[in-house]
């Protein structure tokens, strides 16, 4: 019989307007890998963060292997054996492998032992690492495989991993699928929070269903299809996206030869990029992480002005225009990065409505803000969009990933922009959201616009793309039709296959 690790029981935990988790119990057994589903907002995220001591729980409690357990810190969980992989990261670029795991240990050991301890641990579990290289040169998936290490280097009785895929190419997630067994093998338990929920039904054991901070099921997700982990999770029938298909207008968008420096020290800079954005087509970009997105963006959006002739709008070369006199024209974008692009962490969903809605929802007139028609289009977006918020007044930090993931394309989607790119659209939202705000775009795209879907999920791709381009250092390949694509051809784009051929584009 299997030997149980962690209990709870009646975790509540309440914020101004809401109850984030409402009498949670469930247990995790050692050797168990448990699923813990949920819509955006459900509670997931502050109930893992009571396990692991950054929140404190208003009632119930904790037992770990039989013994009260009540962390009061981060550090008080690590003793007591629990460890945790944000799907953020939090790791300094300018510093090597070593010196960041060092950064997250009580009392690091000298550099040349723990290198070797990281060369030992990391090879032991598949994940091979070289302690001595710069985090800022590492892929996504080998920063991934940083904060994994270091939470292995704590021999960790319980494993928190946090959507662990949403930044890994396929092969990477066998790889980290492999660990994770390891793990299990060993007696590691681990709680698996995401909403790819092909992955929970290969790799989990059991499942957990959060809805509105309550229990609502239990079940074993190799037992269900991924469409009933969806509907189990927001209670009712899931909705596919849906298109008529139709002929395509004039290009409204079109890059020219367009190359970029890098946004960072360690981003990728563009090379000859040729791109042409039909109205009512949707033009899908893959790539693994790190490979131009962010500078693709942001050379569309206009953060990053080039030569005028590089960028043409409906005919007119705007390649020096900035991101308002763009906006101004209908050229929308929403950037990957949540907090501090897309959105202003402590500023008001009222204001970070404003931010970029400005002009084209005619918010200021004559210098002045008009509260009232602010106030007005963030409540739209809000109702619209399904924004679990207490209310518009709500800072953008106080929502979950998935629900300010929500308000960000929101608030471009309801401008009618002539052109929308997006940058991961749906990335860490749940199953019915990810399915709105696909529909979303559609939509958008049958009223004209073009729309611009640059994401690493290539379900989402070939599922709303009129048109599939794939980049690769800084490098763009020439479109092919989406319907169609195997997943071979696929992969040989993602790898480069074509960049000879989309460099005489």
């Amino acid at each position: 019989m299997s030997e149980q690790l962690i209990k709870l029981d009646g975790l509540t935990k309440a914020y101004p307007g809401v109850v984030a988790n409402d009498a949670v119990s469930f247990s995790i057994d050692k050797g168990e890998v448990h699923a813990l589903l949920g819509e955006n907002g459900a509670g997931k995220s502050t109930l893992v963060k009571m396990i692991y001591g950054l929140v404190h729980p208003d009632a119930g409690q904790m037992t770990l292997e039989g013994n009260a357990f009540s962390p009061t810190e981060p550090r008080a969980a690590r003793a007591a054996g629990v460890a945790m992989v944000f799907q953020h990261f939090s790791l300094f670029e300018a510093l090597n492998v070593a010196e960041n795991i060092a950064l997250g240990m009580e009392n690091p050991p000298k550099q040349s032992e723990l290198a070797a301890r990281i060369t030992k641990v990391s090879h032991d579990y598949g994940l091979p690492l070289d302690p001595h290289r710069l985090v800022g040169d590492l892929s996504a998936g080998e920063r991934q495989r940083v904060e994994i290490i270091r939470c292995l280097l704590q021999d960790p009785k319980l494993l928190i991993m946090d959507e662990p895929t949403s930044v890994l190419t396929p092969q990477e997630v066998e790889i980290l699928f492999h660990t994770l067994r390891q793990l299990r093998d060993e007696g590691t338990a681990i709680l698996y929070i995401s909403h790819k929920l092909d992955e929970i039904r290969a790799i989990c054991d059991s499942a957990t269903i959060l809805r509105h901070g309550k229990v609502v099921d239990t079940c074993t997700p190799s037992e269900k299809s991924a469409r009933e982990l969806a509907e189990m999770m927001v209670g009712s029938a899931l909705h596919q996206p849906l298109r008529e298909a139709g002929a395509f207008g004039d290009v409204v968008l079109e890059l020219n030869n367009l190359s970029a420096a890098a946004t960072s020290q360690f981003g990728t800079a563009l090379k000859n990029i040729n791109m042409q954005v039909r109205a009512g087509e949707v033009l899908g970009i893959g790539g693994v992480a790190g490979n131009g997105q962010e500078e693709l963006l942001a050379a569309i959006s206009g953060e990053t002005p080039c030569g005028a002739d590089t960028a043409r709008f409906e005919g007119r070369p705007i390649g020096d225009f900035g991101p308002n006199a763009r906006r101004e024209l209908g050229i929308l974008a929403a950037p990957e990065e949540r907090l501090g692009h897309a959105a202003a962490p402590d500023m008001s969903l009222i204001e970070n409505a404003l931010l970029t809605a400005a002009s084209r929802e005619k918010l200021v007139n004559k210098g002045f803000v008009d509260w009232g028609k602010t106030r007005a289009f963030a409540k739209r977006v809000i109702a619209e969009f399904d924004v679990r918020t207490p209310g518009a007044r709500t800072a953008a930090r106080a929502l979950s990933g998935g629900n300010l993931q929500k308000f960000v394309i929101g608030r471009e989607v309801l401008q009618n922009p002539r052109v929308l790119v997006v940058n991961q659209p749906t990335w860490g939202v749940d199953a019915s959201a990810a399915a709105q705000i696909r529909q979303s775009l559609l939509d958008l795209a049958e009223k004209g616009a073009a729309v611009v879907v640059i994401s690493q999920d290539l379900d989402e791709l070939m599922e709303i793309s009129d048109n599939f381009c794939a980049l690769n250092e800084g490098r763009m390949t020439k479109p092919h039709p989406a319907k169609g694509l195997t997943v071979e051809e696929i992969g040989l784009m993602l790898g480069g296959a074509d960049e000879q051929e989309a460099a005489h584009v």
